[in-house]
């Protein structure tokens, strides 16, 4: 072989190692949980507090700084924790998130850190423990299960964004007593229980440098394969910007810092231009933290997270559940829907009806696919059994190894020629295309720029009626 030959080689080998190097040292990859929670796509957040049995419209302003009447009123008559758990799974849903606690500070579990806890109810002689039970409806019907904790607000102790009120000793005292308290309880919960698929701190989780209580710690060393949503130091995770179960094209899994921020300690950028950044991300950015879309199920005309009386005609329509997945799960993102049991301790009836027909209607849509491939590399063309109508298409990343692509086209074989489809950047975990019905021979896949070699898990295309 002579120089020049060598130099070739050199240069050859020079950019193969260079090709290597940014994709698997430069590109941030997922955890194995936020793989699981991008592989579940479908979340439902079961959301019950003691203001779902006090027969008065929730005024969450009100409800942060009111400490409950009567917290005996708490007394479901027909509870059943399998029922909850079953319409989640006729629904789709892979994950199951439960709010142990919320804004009154009351716990739905056996705590022995603090007395306002299902001890102190007369329900089951003191002896319920909600969060055991909806752990074990959560495994024996295969859903992942989650445990949302609520310790920025909690008016039985009185504790409003994180803090006792005041700056004299009572109030110091106080607030160790109560950060003691919290650290106690997520040791309880994330000891007494298992392993979680992801647990949440509603509104954030200051900690000891804010004045809060240290839960990421306890996190670290009893849940450490659990995804964690969030402190100022991490966020597995992000909000979507919205509550609206959707997000813009494109929506970028990955983000410019290791944590998001709640209220006035969120980055200016992040809060800019309502929450832009938020909702779509960066393509470059240093941090793995996928996007979630999230939205009450009781949402139409109102947003109910909690159980109201007579508001049932609030649901979404089912029109309206299917575009929030298209627009959610096909943008790259998670949907966690908003559920809650009434009073009597059931899932209620049209709730459960509507969870059905959304399971039912995504199975009839992505059932059935007319042709399907994956592979590698810059080009992928997908030959259909035969010319044939197809109005949607899927494709997946290979997001284990990156979120690679950045641009890319597609393309239908009519009888007339090659027509274009779709332009676009984000692929990610999965992208959705909806498209008037065209007859079509073959379907082509162009990586016009990405970093490293494209891996596409999947692309699929369907011809979906209705």
């Amino acid at each position: 072989m002579n120089q020049k030959n060598y130099t070739i080689l050199f240069i050859l080998t020079l950019v193969c190692f260079a090709k290597f190097s940014f994709s698997q040292e430069q590109l941030p990859l997922p955890t194995p949980a936020q793989l699981q929670w991008q592989n579940a796509e479908l979340a439902a957040l079961v959301c019950w507090d003691m203001h779902v049995f006090d027969g008065e419209f929730y005024v969450q302003k009100e409800a942060r700084i009111t400490p409950v009447k009567d917290y005996n009123a708490f007394n479901p008559q027909n509870y059943d924790m399998d029922q909850w758990i079953k319409s989640l799974k006729d629904g789709g849903f892979k994950m199951a998130i439960f709010t142990v606690s919320h804004e009154t500070g009351f716990f739905f579990h056996q705590s022995d850190a603090t007395p306002y806890c299902m001890k102190a109810l007369k329900w089951q002689d003191g002896k319920g423990d909600i969060l055991r039970d909806f752990k074990a409806s959560c495994e024996k019907y295969g859903i992942l299960p989650g445990v949302y904790i609520g310790t920025r607000w909690n008016s039985f102790y009185g504790v409003y964004d994180f803090k006792v009120n005041g700056n004299n000793q009572f109030a110091e005292n106080r607030q160790q007593h109560y950060n003691l308290m919290i650290e106690n309880i997520v040791e309880e919960i994330f000891t007494n229980y298992g392993d979680w698929a992801m647990v949440w701190f509603d509104g954030g989780a200051h900690g000891p440098e804010q004045g809060g209580p240290d839960v990421l710690s306890a996190f670290e060393k009893y849940q450490p394969n659990c995804l964690f949503y969030h402190n100022l130091q991490r966020a597995d995770m992000r909000w979507g910007g919205s509550e609206s179960g959707t997000v813009p094209y494109p929506c970028w899994s990955t983000f410019p810092y290791p944590s998001t921020g709640a209220g006035e300690s969120a980055k200016k950028e992040i809060h800019a231009n309502n929450f832009q950044l938020l909702k779509t991300g960066i393509p470059d950015g240093k941090y793995f933290m996928p996007a979630m879309s999230d939205a009450p199920l009781r949402g139409n005309g109102g947003h109910d997270w909690f159980w109201e009386p007579n508001r049932d005609h609030i649901i979404f329509p089912l029109e309206t559940l299917i575009e929030k997945y298209y627009k959610s799960v096909g943008h790259n993102t998670s949907l966690i829907l908003g559920v809650t049991p009434n009073p009597d301790g059931l899932m209620p009836e049209f709730d459960v009806k509507r969870l059905k027909e959304f399971g039912d209607e995504i199975k009839r849509r992505f059932s059935s696919p007319v042709a399907t491939t994956s592979g590698t590399g810059e080009k992928l063309v997908l030959k259909l059994p035969k010319m044939q109508k197809v109005n949607q298409l899927v494709l997946m990343e290979d997001i284990a190894k990156g979120e690679r692509i950045r641009e890319f086209v597609l393309e239908g074989k009519t009888k007339e020629g090659w027509q274009t489809i779709f332009e676009g950047s984000c692929i990610g975990h999965k992208f959705i295309h909806r498209f008037d019905a065209v007859d079509l021979s073959k379907i082509r896949l162009q990586i016009l720029e990405s970093k490293g070699d494209p891996q596409i898990k999947e692309f699929t295309v369907y011809n979906v009626e209705g």
